[in-house]
């Protein structure tokens, strides 16, 4: 793909920062609210730049969860090319720096883009029905975040305080775990029937779920983020860095590779 526009932004909850590299210099900055209405108005004045057209440009910038959704779909409908890119890869590229504000990230990201153009990897929609199980994986997530801070303190402070306030607080909070709990069967339900309805997901789930220690949210976590082995390129990478198992479940003995990331290497490979 023939660029000439590289298109930098830095997201943030209420505001968007831009900046637009030819190759030579940076040519266009700009600061937007973060709302389709304004990301509209923006792309309307960098498509005056000389010679712009949506194929001779690609927009590059983090990944910022659903600070990011609206630029997304508003890229999406006018056929930008979009490259999500980590935050992390980004940092390490540029090396030592100096000063940080949105509007120099949004520069740098610019030139990221331009000195690592043949590495693009172009953002594509996930099917819908991925976006939903994406949906439902974060809901459980949060959901198992509130149940650990009601039950942690309770389990840590049993023997430090009184036992009868100690019967009375695990009381109070019974309710509240229960209506939890029932919560995450819920969720758990809707995610087992989204993958075993849809044959994709099925077969990826039952790849993953056949390494030894890997279950079905770790599973649902890797074809969430790997937008089913689309955006990946290096099996080998995401055993070691993406998936991060526990060493209690993938234990490294005597110096032999991992079983549970040998397994993982094998069903990126088949996907």
């Amino acid at each position: 793909m023939d660029i000439r526009y590289f298109i930098g932004v830095d997201v943030s909850k209420a505001t968007l920062d831009w900046a637009v590299y030819d190759g030579k210099a940076i040519v266009l900055q700009s600061q937007s609210d973060n709302t389709e209405i304004d990301i509209r108005a923006t792309i309307k004045l960098i498509k005056v730049l000389p010679g712009f057209t949506v194929t001779k440009a690609v927009c590059c910038f983090k990944h910022t969860g659903i600070y990011s959704a609206h630029l997304l779909a508003s890229l999406y409908k006018l056929h930008l090319p979009i490259w999500l890119e980590s935050s992390l890869q980004i940092k390490k590229a540029g090396g030592l720096q100096r000063g940080k504000t949105d509007a120099i990230d949004a520069v740098r990201i610019a030139e990221y883009a331009f000195r690592f153009r043949d590495k693009m990897r172009r953002w594509q929609l996930p099917r819908p029905i991925l976006q939903r199980l994406s949906a439902l994986s974060a809901l459980r997530q949060r959901l198992l975040s509130v149940r650990q801070q009601l039950q942690q303190p309770l389990t840590e402070q049993a023997g430090f305080v009184d036992s009868a306030l100690q019967k009375q607080l695990i009381k109070n909070c019974q309710a509240s775990l229960k209506a939890i709990n029932t919560d995450l069967e819920a969720a758990d339900k809707q995610i087992d029937e989204l993958i075993q309805n849809d044959d994709r997901l099925k077969e990826l789930f039952s790849w993953i779920t056949s390494v030894p220690g890997v279950g079905p949210a770790t599973a649902t976590e890797v074809i969430v983020a790997t937008d089913e082995f689309k955006a990946i390129n290096d099996p080998k990478k995401l055993a070691a860095s993406a998936v991060r198992l526990s060493r209690w479940c993938c234990p490294l003995r005597q110096g032999r590779l991992c079983g549970t990331n040998q397994g993982v290497v094998c069903a990126a490979k088949r996907a």
